[in-house]
């Protein structure tokens, strides 16, 4: 499932939290909200970023769309 489809059923708070820690590594708690709502992402994904010792990341492309829907543009699908 895209981000465009699974973003708007995300908490109002959760969505706040990802438009202003953009690109910061996302907490255990907001990666499981996102897997209540959207399933179990896939490596293909294309929101999946990285996953390291420091923690999971979005991607590049993810983390455009949040910026552009944090602008109130058209995000289209992510």
């Amino acid at each position: 499932m895209d981000m465009a489809q699974w973003w708007p059923r995300l908490k109002p708070s959760t969505r706040e939290w990802l438009i202003g820690n953009n690109g910061d590594v996302v907490p255990a708690e907001v990666i499981a909200e996102i897997a209540d709502v959207g399933g179990q992402p896939d490596s293909d994904a294309s929101w999946v970023g990285r996953s390291g010792p420091s923690g999971f990341y979005l991607s590049d492309e993810a983390v455009d769309w949040i910026e552009a829907v944090g602008n109130g543009e058209d995000a289209g699908q992510a």
